[in-house]
């Protein structure tokens, strides 16, 4: 039987763009470029490699909850290889948070099977980092988190997860949810003959109702967190430019000083 990953990715605001909050406090994804988390290019990644070391003997799934731009995000994970998409999309969830997120992660997950699910270390837009915990609980299977190596072998999911001090071997019996770093390899970019496969794989829409899911649940009502308030950041100054005539060194340990820097 072959092993089945499911792979969990997001659709993303563009970090190099113009972000700010919409008027209910949420991010603002209409007026900004969106695209494949890189976080989670690695979770794709490490999946294809799995995939080639089994011999092909694999099939992925690529999952993603979000508006319908988000199919652009599955198109990027697709054409680098994986074999088919869920798109999870709602008009209900406008405003989830990671709760309800990992809620509707884990009903998809149910619903389409898995063996092993791999998601990056964070999302880069809300960089909370503990989904894969949260969704790991739901599913009631382990995790092994923050791996920047990982290999399946005989029903067991094994990796490396590296800290400040010393590095950990771990392992965990399948069915099981893994997270992976950036230091876990790079992610290889689509080639023209990927791309125009993606075209034909298919990717699967489902809604609140499929997954037996409550409006109430998710969304800005079912949220467990909020954002109370939110400024625009004020402009940039112009900096303070310090002649040396034989002063500069006061004038600036008086300005670290100032700013409590010193």
């Amino acid at each position: 039987m072959s092993l089945r990953i499911v792979v969990c990715v997001k659709y993303v605001p563009d970090a190099t763009g113009d972000r700010h909050f919409a008027e209910d406090l949420t991010v603002d994804r209409d007026d900004v470029d969106g695209l494949l988390s890189e976080l989670d290019e690695y979770a794709v990644e490490q999946a294809l490699q799995i995939k080639e070391a089994a011999d092909d003997e694999a099939e992925i799934t690529v999952l993603t909850v979000g508006p319908e731009d988000a199919k652009d995000a599955l198109r990027k994970a697709l054409s680098m290889g994986a074999d088919k998409a869920v798109h999870v999309e709602d008009d209900d969830l406008h405003g989830t948070d990671v709760m309800g997120t990992s809620l509707v992660l884990a009903k998809a997950i149910e619903k389409t099977g898995y063996d092993l699910v791999i998601a990056g270390m964070a999302s880069t837009d809300g960089t909370m980092g503990v989904l894969p915990a949260i969704l790991s609980e739901r599913l009631g299977v382990p995790q092994v988190t923050l791996l920047s190596e990982v290999s399946v072998a005989d029903g067991v999911v094994k990796g490396r997860r590296d800290g400040d001090t010393a590095s950990e071997q771990l392992e965990a019996s399948l069915p099981a949810v893994v997270s992976v770093t950036d230091q876990s390899g790079e992610a290889r970019y689509p080639s023209f003959k990927g791309i125009m496969a993606a075209k034909k794989k298919p990717v699967e829409s489902l809604d609140l109702d499929d997954l037996d899911i409550d409006a109430d649940e998710v969304g800005l009502e079912g949220a467990w967190t909020k954002v109370d308030s939110a400024a625009e950041r004020p402009a940039r100054t112009a900096g303070t430019i310090v002649k040396d005539e034989g002063e500069g060194g006061k004038q600036l340990a008086e300005f670290l000083a100032g700013q409590k820097f010193i």
